[in-house]
């Protein structure tokens, strides 16, 4: 099991003002058609290109907290993502959200 631990929103500034929620939510959007959206060969390509995403560098003006992701990715290879988790209201207004990649989890019953 590989935990790629990092955050999709990292302007801290933005997260304490409340300024991020525009630009939290449309690098969400872009994140999700990225990682859930696209084929493996295409998110690569997308990932690779991530600073060019709409509201990419306001989203994660240095890309420390994503890196784990790209590992996470890459180690994924051709498995699907979903996404785990979705807030639209973080700290009020910033839009976060977390990914799993591979075979759906199969809730047993007890």
């Amino acid at each position: 099991m590989i935990i790629g631990s990092g955050f999709s929103y990292h302007d801290t500034q933005g997260m304490r003002s409340g300024a991020g929620a525009e630009t939290s939510a449309t690098f969400d959007r872009w994140l999700n058609d990225t990682l859930v959206g696209s084929p493996p060969d295409e998110r690569r390509q997308r990932l690779m290109n991530w600073s060019a995403a709409p509201a990419a560098r306001a989203a994660h003006p240095r890309e420390d907290h994503l890196i784990p992701l790209m590992v996470a990715v890459g180690a994924a290879g051709n498995d699907i993502g979903t996404r785990v988790y979705h807030q639209s209201d973080f700290m009020g207004k910033i839009t976060v959200s977390s990914y799993r990649f591979g075979a759906p989890v199969v809730q047993r019953a007890e």
